[in-house]
């Protein structure tokens, strides 16, 4: 039969028969890719069942509780991520840029699982493996290597040797026959994620596929791949610093809040247990512009640095540039700063920087990042002793963050025994460390009492 082309839009896989520059589906620009495809007859529920059990109804009362038993990874901080291990008959999407160390991380796991794993490689050949395998110190007595593209060939080899777990890299080279796109495409990804995942919930294997992303930074593929995986895992970094993060994304079974840290060296990937320590060292000593937050990832309790640069500028139109923290909150703390302590930030140029690549989304930044302004804006250092923590409004005030607790003994472990926090947070129940002075924060203006005393 003769090929037809068809339009299929990238992140809701809506097909359309001529290009158009935005999808009626998802109101997204530019998203609408062209693909050939070879129209055959399909045979009905020719797809088998992801889940066996869903064919007939169960009352709720009749229903058994599943036992999810997880499988440690030998990785504490990916551990972490993941909720406590990996859960069998779980897929679990992990992406990240070109380089960052995806298969790197995957090939330490298979040094470090006890069970029976089916290494299978898309994009390098045997020898590439061995050669990564030994430079890792892979014992390699219970991983089995594949260099495969049909997915179909893999699902056969899987029944032939039964093993827990199964690390795609990555899903898409992987290629579907009865399907006629290329290899990449959004139907070949879809499929043969499909089979890959009912391969997983039939048989209790544990599925980890890896995925590109495309120049947008986003997953490469159909959005409806991360809906069909039980984990999305992030690995992002700069390839030129040796520190990686590893984010959850989605997660049916753990927070999304964790995150774990790790160091590239030449012999892998190494944890970095206490990441607070990394992002504080390099510190500067005495220069205006830096400030240290405590912010909560999770349940784990992280110092980072902040740092802001105020210069005036000769232009009618300042700039702003924000690297780790929303730039439309940046804006809005520089409206408070200029509405109530009467800054003239308007007339500079502001540029500001969270050290060692991390992201920071949570509010209680906000006091951090208005101290570092107002220290570079009038060149005076914050004491390296002091540590601001704090949610700021619009009318000035200094609004109440959570766990104070956890906060508190991180920072005081760190050396910081001058701690800024809301006064709402300061009640009976808060164990101040001794020798810790805590200042109560109850608008941005008590703040300026920090600058007083360092230049006393």
């Amino acid at each position: 039969m003769k090929d037809k082309k068809v339009y299929v839009c990238t992140e809701c896989d809506y097909q359309s028969p001529k290009w158009m520059g935005q999808c009626p589906s998802c109101k997204k620009w530019n998203t609408l890719v062209e693909e050939a495809y070879t129209p055959a007859p399909v045979v009905k529920n020719q797809r088998a069942s992801i889940i066996s059990d869903a064919s007939e109804p169960v009352l709720f009362k009749d229903m058994e509780m599943p036992k999810y038993i997880r499988s440690n990874t030998g990785i504490s901080e990916l551990d972490r991520v993941l909720g406590g291990g990996i859960v069998d008959g779980s897929v679990i999407l992990l992406a990240g840029e070109p380089g960052i160390g995806k298969s790197t991380l995957l090939m330490q796991i298979c040094s470090k699982i006890p069970s029976r794993v089916l290494y299978v490689s898309g994009e390098e050949s045997k020898g590439q493996l061995k050669l990564r395998g030994e430079r890792l110190g892979l014992n390699g007595d219970n991983t089995y290597f594949l260099t495969e593209t049909n997915v179909d060939s893999v699902l056969n080899y899987t029944d032939k040797l039964s093993p827990s777990i199964i690390i795609i890299d990555s899903i898409q080279t992987m290629f579907d026959p009865s399907c006629t796109s290329i290899p990449g495409s959004i139907n070949q990804v879809k499929e043969c994620a499909v089979k890959f995942i009912a391969k997983a919930k039939s048989k209790g294997i544990s599925i980890i596929l890896v995925g590109h992303v495309n120049k947008e930074g986003t997953i490469a593929g159909p959005k409806i791949l991360e809906h069909m995986v039980d984990a999305v895992l992030y690995f992002e970094g700069e390839r030129i610093q040796s520190y990686r993060i590893i984010r959850a994304i989605k997660n049916r079974f753990g927070s999304t809040n964790e995150i774990g840290v790790f160091e590239m060296t030449d012999m892998g990937l190494i944890e970095v247990p206490n990441p607070s320590e990394m992002l504080l060292s390099g510190r500067p000593v005495g220069v205006s512009g830096s400030c240290a937050v405590c912010v909560m990832e999770g349940s784990r309790p992280i110092i980072a640095e902040i740092q802001a640069l105020v210069t005036p500028t000769t232009f009618p139109a300042p700039r702003r540039t924000s690297n780790g923290v929303d730039y439309n909150r940046l804006c809005l703390l520089l409206a408070v700063l200029e509405k109530r302590l009467g800054l003239k930030f308007s007339q500079c140029d502001i540029y500001l920087n969270v050290v060692s690549g991390l992201r920071l989304d949570e509010p209680s930044i906000d006091l951090a990042v208005a101290l570092a302004l107002i220290s570079s804006m009038k060149d005076i250092p914050i004491p390296q002793n002091v540590i601001a923590m704090g949610e700021i409004g619009l009318a000035g005030e200094c609004r109440t963050i959570s766990d104070v607790q956890k906060r508190l003994n991180e920072s005081y472990r760190l050396g910081f025994d001058t701690i800024a926090i809301p006064y709402k947070c300061i009640d009976t129940k808060l164990k101040i460390p001794k020798g810790v002075s805590v200042i109560p924060i109850q608008a941005v203006y008590d703040a300026l009492s920090l600058f007083k005393e360092n230049k006393d």
